[in-house]
C-alpha cells in the first residue's frame, strides 16, 4: 500500500516536471528550435491541424527555421496560421517554403519571457505540493483504518517529503537553465 502511494505520488512529480519542461520549449529564446511552432494549427480541410502534421519544421541555422508544407497548396495556409498565432513571427514565403527568421530579443522582451518561465516553474512547484499534499492525505487515511501504524506513516511520509524535495530542486535547476537561455545575448 505505502509503496503504492509512494510511486504513484513519483510518477505523477515527474509528469509535472515534463510538463514544465514541454512549456519551457514553447518560450522562446532568441535561438530557432521547431518545438516553437508547437501551438500553431493549420486548418487543413476544415480541421485543425498541428503544424506538425501538415508541414516539416527544421532548424536551417541558429536563428532561422524552415517550413516545408508537405502539399505545396498548403503553404499559403501554413504561412496565414503562423502569422495570426500571436508568436510575432512574419515568415518569407520562397514559394516552396517558408523561412522564418527568429527576431533578436529585448531586453523587455527577455525579462517578460523570463517572468513566463518563472510562472510556468510556480505552477509545476504548487503541483509537485499538491500530489505531496494527497500522498500524506492518502497515508493518513492508512492510520484511521488500522491497516499501517503511525510509525510507518512517519517514515513514508519522510519518503514523501525526500521527493517532493527532489522534484522541487529539479524544477529549480531547469528555471535556472532556462533563465540563463533567455538572458543570453
Amino acid at each position: 500500500m505505502i509503496n503504492e502511494i509512494k510511486k504513484d505520488a513519483q510518477t505523477r512529480m515527474q509528469k509535472s516536471l515534463e510538463s514544465l519542461v514541454h512549456a519551457f520549449s514553447r518560450i522562446r529564446t532568441g535561438q530557432a528550435h521547431p518545438s516553437i511552432l508547437a501551438g500553431v494549427q493549420v486548418p487543413y480541410y476544415g480541421a485543425d491541424t498541428p503544424i506538425n502534421q501538415v508541414a516539416s519544421v527544421t532548424v536551417k541555422d541558429s536563428r532561422t527555421l524552415q517550413v516545408v508544407a508537405f502539399e505545396r497548396n498548403m503553404l499559403a495556409a501554413v504561412d496565414k496560421a503562423i502569422q495570426s498565432s500571436g508568436l510575432g513571427f512574419n515568415p518569407t514565403n520562397l514559394g516552396e517554403l517558408l523561412l522564418i527568421t527568429m527576431p533578436a530579443l529585448t531586453e523587455e522582451t527577455r525579462k517578460g519571457f523570463t517572468k513566463q518561465a518563472r510562472d510556468a516553474a510556480e505552477d509545476a512547484r504548487v503541483a509537485v505540493r499538491s500530489i505531496r499534499r494527497d500522498a500524506l492525505s492518502q497515508l493518513k487515511d492508512l492510520v484511521k483504518e488500522k491497516e499501517i501504524s503511525e510509525d510507518e506513516e512517519r517514515r513514508a511520509a519522510d519518503d514523501v517529503q525526500k521527493l517532493t524535495d527532489k522534484f522541487v530542486a529539479e524544477i529549480e535547476v531547469a528555471t535556472k537553465q532556462k533563465e540563463a537561455d533567455l538572458m543570453a545575448v
